[in-house]
């Protein structure tokens, strides 16, 4: 088997000594090539270049949720197909590893490494669904590319929250997730939409969805881990069916509370609820327009604003190693 490793030497929680271990451990039992990245868009060039090799049998992403979805956007640039492209592998080394860890690989590097080579060596593997967004036809918005997002993706408060984030981590902030609890807090007392939103929902052959303020498209569940503690905004959504949307009409004191006590108390049966509060399960193809521009974001990076995404599920998108 020929692989190739993507190594993120950024990882937040992988040493050089420990990627050198893993590095071994992965060449013992195959032909590996391990590249370092050098660049913001260095993994999603890896992976369009494995997905153009004749040769290449699987990708190795080493890294952060920014990592993974970065060879996952390579990897798709031509769009799926399970029969000819690499199947990918994923070892945890950011803060979070929500994708990882949603597929049941452990959130230690070198477990999760062991948990591979099992894998292999058993020809265990699945396919996952993944979510695509693009800018809709007929809006300003209309030629930003397509992308792929492996868990989920934002519109709204969410996203500029994660704005925040990376603006206080180009400061030389950790990113933690103290961190992100203050980043929530001071976009909810800078949020100039939260009584009235200015989303609106479209899915075909319902009616519209109007005054949302804010937006999550999950392709699986948990939506993100506060630590060890998941947290579930869609529940019902899975790897195996299309996209999981949550949409929220108001972000008040008492709301706010309120959303914050159902999300750490949510389950894999129970997510946010409440007569403001929008939750639809496998979608395969919808809208999100907006009156103003609103940032977005997809696996936690920030992309910008925006004033229409539209969103499709897409079923067997990816073999992946489990």
């Amino acid at each position: 088997m020929r692989a190739l490793l993507v190594v993120n030497p950024a990882a937040t929680t992988t040493s050089a000594r420990t990627r050198d271990v893993l590095i071994h451990a992965l060449a013992s039992e195959m032909k590996l090539e391990a590249v370092t990245t050098e660049y913001r868009g260095h993994a999603r060039d890896l992976g369009r270049r494995a997905a153009d090799s004749d040769d290449i049998d699987l990708v190795v992403a080493l890294g952060g949720d920014g990592t993974v979805n970065e060879v996952v956007n390579g990897l798709l640039h031509r769009g799926p197909d399970l029969d000819r492209l690499p199947r990918l592998a994923v070892v945890p080394g950011g803060s979070t590893n929500v994708f990882a860890r949603a597929l049941g690989l452990p959130n230690d590097a070198v477990e999760a490494t062991g948990a591979i080579l099992d894998a292999l060596a058993n020809r265990s593997e699945r396919t996952v669904g993944l979510g695509l967004a693009a800018g809709t036809p007929g809006t300003e918005d209309e030629a930003v590319p397509e992308r792929w997002f492996t868990f989920c993706a934002g519109y709204g408060f969410d996203a500029g929250v994660i704005g925040r984030v990376e603006q206080q981590r180009e400061h030389g902030k950790r990113s933690t997730h103290a961190l992100y609890v203050r980043q929530v807090i001071r976009q909810f007392l800078n949020e100039p939409h939260r009584r009235q939103g200015t989303i609106t929902l479209e899915v075909p052959g319902q009616e519209p969805v109007t005054d949302l303020v804010l937006s999550i498209i999950c392709n699986t569940a948990p939506w993100t881990y506060l630590g060890n503690r998941p947290l579930y905004t869609s529940p019902q959504a899975s790897f195996d069916k299309a996209l999981g949307f949550l949409g929220l009409k108001r972000l008040s004191t008492a709301a706010v509370t309120r959303y914050a006590t159902q999300l750490l108390t949510s389950s894999p049966e129970k997510g946010l609820h409440g007569k403001h509060a929008v939750s639809l399960d496998d979608l395969t193809d919808f809208t999100l327009h907006s009156k103003a521009p609103l940032p977005f974001q997809m696996d936690g990076d920030h992309l910008g604003l925006r004033t229409s995404v539209t969103f499709t599920g897409v079923r067997r998108a990816l073999r992946v190693i489990v």
